[in-house]
């Protein structure tokens, strides 16, 4: 599963013209699930996002995490995260997972971050749709995070 978390001031998310979700200072996670992905994986990438430290403290330094700070979640899906880019110029998409599979994981994933945070500090896009993501990158800070079935735990 990847995560691209990005620390944003302010993020919204749009479908067909109406603001699905929006977030005050936060993170703003794009979510790709791979084939091999399961339930192990959703969890995992949610436990260690949420802690991962890219707030400032008071020092200055990326010390303090999503859970430290009280900041907000907007969890997008996106399937192109997954895309094998590595000839050619078209990406593939057989490293994504199927619509079920992404689907669920995706909603677990969501689930599992109302657990984590609580149901009003996490919002999210629309699996399958066409959205419009809007963010100010605060910083800009933005990371790659990939747990596999291979990866060691934390």
């Amino acid at each position: 599963m990847i995560g691209l978390l990005q620390r944003v001031s302010e993020a919204h998310v749009t479908v067909d013209g109406r603001e699905i979700a929006r977030i005050a200072a936060g993170l703003v996670v794009l979510l790709a699930v791979e084939p091999s992905d399961s339930e192990i994986e959703a969890e995992r990438l949610l436990d260690r996002l949420t802690r991962y430290r890219v707030f400032q403290d008071p020092h200055g330094r990326m010390n303090l995490s999503l859970a430290d700070t009280g900041g907000s979640l907007l969890l997008v899906p996106q399937f192109t995260l997954a895309a094998d880019t590595r000839k050619g110029l078209r990406p593939g998409f057989a490293r994504a997972a199927d619509p079920g599979t992404g689907r669920a994981l995706f909603e677990l994933a969501e689930r599992r971050a109302r657990h984590l945070l609580g149901a009003g500090r996490v919002a999210s896009g629309e699996f399958g749709a066409h959205m419009q993501v809007s963010l100010t990158n605060d910083g800009p800070v933005t990371f790659w995070l990939q747990v596999s079935a291979l990866s060691a735990p934390g």
